[in-house]
């Protein structure tokens, strides 16, 4: 395939660009910082990546979207398929602390990560169609004490992402929204990890399997679809009660 990857120098965006890169597809990848996505660039050359190109794409300064996307596009022609990985992450304890962090978190994670993602729905369809693979949250199936700020920003995400795939898929644009459980990453170093925590190899494993299937919402680890069915109908005298 031909990819654009947004959020592949680290984390779970660095394993499934591996994975891709292993199979010989190509890859645009779009990051935040030039030393960054130079590195990332070789690794993925080094394990097999086809042709591989970087442009400079931040979610938190977003009127560089649209230049950044024409690049990518420009470079591989045909685009397959855009992967969204990249975000912010922050504990419920330290984005009540820090209202400046909160803004912060849910503007990347939902309004800025919608205004890439119309920008690449448009490329897509012009073109005929293609994949779009968003990495959401199952912190967004339901309002929980832990992840309340960080929850609704992935929450809107995971409603505008089923919305999309609603509207456009009849038209050739498959989206693949990705609700990780707990993943074993940076982002999540020095939390306590919960049962069925996962690896990003294996995360990204799944992951490809359902951007190659196009299927509209993958829960990895696998097992977090059941946890998540049981949550969601959960009464709220007992989400009360709890603290999960």
């Amino acid at each position: 395939m031909n990819v654009v990857f947004l959020g592949a120098t680290k984390g779970m965006g660095r394993a499934l660009s591996r994975k891709m890169a292993a199979r010989g597809d190509r890859v645009a990848l779009l990051g935040r910082t030039e030393a960054s996505l130079v590195d990332t660039a070789h690794d993925l050359e080094v394990r097999g990546a086809k042709a591989t190109s970087t442009h400079r794409c931040d979610l938190e300064h977003p009127e560089g979207i649209e230049a950044a996307l024409d690049a990518a596009f420009g470079a591989l022609g045909r685009v397959d398929a855009v992967v969204v990985t990249a975000g912010l992450f922050a504990t419920q304890d330290e984005l009540e602390a820090d209202a400046s962090l909160a803004e912060r978190v849910t503007r990347v994670n939902f309004t800025n990560t919608v205004l890439f993602c119309e920008a690449a729905r448009r490329r897509l369809l012009a073109q005929g169609g293609g994949k779009l693979c968003v990495f959401s949250s199952v912190a967004g199936e339901r309002g929980r004490k832990p992840v309340v700020i960080y929850g609704a920003s992935k929450a809107g995400l995971t409603h505008y992402l089923e919305g999309l795939d609603h509207k456009f898929r009849a038209q050739g644009l498959e989206v693949i929204t990705v609700k990780p459980g707990f993943v074993k990453t940076g982002m999540t170093a020095g939390l306590k990890p919960p049962p069925f925590a996962g690896e990003p190899d294996a995360v990204a494993e799944t992951v490809l399997h359902a951007i190659d299937r196009g299927d509209a919402v993958v829960y990895a680890p696998a097992p977090w679809a059941l946890v998540m069915a049981v949550i969601r109908h959960l009464p709220r005298s007992v989400m009360r009660r709890v603290g999960f």
